[in-house]
């Protein structure tokens, strides 16, 4: 029985589209299409800074993404402080006319003035979203300027600290979802290999009837090892496969032209080429 260029067309958009794999749109495998996660850390943990402490007082900084000042000022281990002096800065419901962000901002002296400025003007410097409340436990004596510097400073690691472990979780969680997509495109290539292969082999039955001079190269029987293989390698290796399957159907359909002159006419006329690219090499020429 002849498989006509439309049944072989039929069956890649069935495979392609509908069928055992996804195509190259539809890869989840596909780097630019993944979706990553917001935020890998939990919403209600705090970060805390190492206490400072300057003749009897003693400053401790508390910050949070997520949690609110006033959440962060009934956390029990500053429950006992003398000032738990607060600042926020949150997105804003509000549009500007230009490209810049609104930010609803705010802070609470707590009885300690200038110290609720002195940390919105850390959250505004270090362009963080969130809570931070520093907490002093007041010794008896005053420090004057100083304890400004001390604000800033537990504020500025508390921040820090989020700000590391927030990066260290987004590798992690960087790291998992390659080996998932990695995963996921072995798999598709492994598909994309084998319709590859029944498409030649359709193709080298089209052409038995216009030349048994003309033959495509036989498909390497080794197959690559994709689960070895960098995601990146994979990525741009997917693209190959997609061209190579495209290259291929065009292939078939102008034997089917040929077939059809034949018919017609009683001429041999063959296709423009039935050599597969070199660049186009279900293998691509490399030994995995």
């Amino acid at each position: 029985m002849t498989t006509s260029v439309a049944d072989a067309t039929l069956y890649m958009s069935s495979t392609l589209l509908h069928g055992s794999f996804p195509s190259a749109e539809e890869s989840i495998g596909m780097s630019q299409k993944r979706t990553r996660s917001p935020s890998p850390l939990p919403a209600e943990r705090v970060f805390k800074s190492a206490p400072i402490s300057d003749r009897s007082s003693t400053f401790i900084a508390l910050y949070s993404p997520t949690l609110t000042a006033q959440a962060l000022q009934a956390q029990l281990d500053i429950k006992s402080a003398t000032h738990r002096i607060a600042a926020w800065r949150k997105p804003s419901s509000q549009r500007a006319l230009s490209s810049r962000h609104l930010f609803d901002t705010g802070h609470d002296d707590d009885g300690e003035k200038y110290g609720g400025k002195t940390l919105s003007t850390v959250l505004a410097s270090m362009e963080v979203e969130g809570a931070i409340v520093v907490a002093r436990w007041y010794g008896g004596v005053m420090l004057g300027p100083a304890r400004f510097d001390h604000i800033r400073d537990s504020a500025r690691e508390a921040i820090t600290a989020w700000r590391q472990e927030s990066e260290k979780a987004s590798k992690r969680l960087r790291a998992k979802e390659d080996i998932k997509d990695r995963d996921q495109l072995a798999w598709t290539l492994q598909e994309r290999d084998h319709s590859i292969t029944v498409l030649r082999n359709l193709l080298a039955e089209k052409t038995k009837s216009i030349s048994s001079n003309l033959s495509l190269p036989n498909t390497p029987a080794k197959v690559p090892q994709y689960s070895f293989l960098p995601l990146l390698t994979l990525t741009k290796l997917e693209k190959v496969r997609d061209a190579t399957i495209g290259w291929i159907l065009k292939q078939i359909e102008a034997a089917e032209v040929a077939q059809q002159a034949d018919i017609e006419t009683g001429a041999v006329v063959a296709p423009a080429s039935l050599e597969l690219p070199d660049e186009l090499s279900p293998h691509d020429g490399h030994d995995w």
